[in-house]
């Protein structure tokens, strides 16, 4: 122990005492230990999300191609809803443009429209067996089952129907 006594003068001199400087080594040693182990454990709490590998436009179908996945700590995402499989993105469209990396949240993306806003639409109306068609301008774009308003062309007034998947406009009724 003869190498120890340069040391034991120093512990001296310092007015600290040999047991507390093993003291402090042993809780620096604890605080390293606590660390590494609480960064594993962030680390296996990490959330994987779907985000897009390219910027992707409103309007834009999406496709499986655009989308990457990237992960999160947990405390960085809040408490927004964001879209957690990249299922259910795939051929869906963008409400709003979608910036590369970023999580993608529940209400920016939508099912894609049947009828388009501005575009011609073949209007049916069915009540007792009778059947009635006639043509309008969709005055909203909407998807299959989304209930639009359609402005009549020969006669100019609003109705609203319910797109079905064949891009027709079936007026509900009270219309």
């Amino acid at each position: 122990m003869k190498w120890l006594r340069p040391y034991r003068r120093a512990f001296a001199s310092s007015g600290v005492s040999m047991l507390n400087r093993v003291g402090l080594i042993v809780r620096g040693l604890a605080a390293v230990l606590l660390l590494l182990v609480s960064a594993q454990v962030a680390a296996a709490e990490e959330k994987r999300l779907p985000v897009p590998a390219v910027s992707i436009r409103a309007g834009e179908l999406i496709r499986d191609d655009f989308i990457t996945e990237r992960a999160f700590a947990p405390n960085l995402l809040g408490v927004a809803m964001f879209i957690e499989q990249r299922q259910i993105l795939v051929g869906r469209m963008a409400r709003r443009t979608l910036l590369p990396g970023q999580p993608i949240p529940t209400n920016s993306v939508e099912d894609p429209w049947t009828v388009a806003r501005g575009a011609m639409v073949k209007v049916v109306v069915e009540d007792s067996g009778l059947s009635i068609v006639t043509y309008g301008s969709a005055m909203q774009s909407g998807g299959a089952g989304a209930l639009i308003p359609v402005r009549n062309t020969d006669t100019g007034v609003i109705i609203r129907g319910v797109v079905q998947p064949d891009g027709t406009v079936k007026v509900v009724d009270g219309s």
